[in-house]
């Protein structure tokens, strides 16, 4: 390479640095635009208030139980067996 060669190289390098800084400034926002507020989170207490008696209480419907129509006693009804 020749001295003049080297002298242009460096020449274009600062001249795309500084292009790219200046473009770069106008492209991309500044940190004080960034910022975002965030919400308020109520705080979390341990205190559980009893459900409402009326729905839950010892009388009621458990839906959790196993349910049978009529006096079929085939348990594995899958098997491809009649009864």
């Amino acid at each position: 390479m020749k001295q003049k060669d080297i002298a242009v190289i460096i020449l274009v390098a600062v001249i795309a640095g500084a292009a790219s800084f200046f473009l770069s400034r106008l492209l991309f926002e500044s940190g004080d635009k960034r910022q975002q507020k965030a919400e308020i989170v109520d705080v979390i207490s341990t205190e559980f208030n009893q459900p409402d008696t009326k729905y839950f209480n010892s009388k009621a419907v458990n839906p959790t139980q196993l349910i049978r129509i009529g006096n079929n006693n085939n348990d594995n009804p899958f098997n491809g067996k009649g009864q």
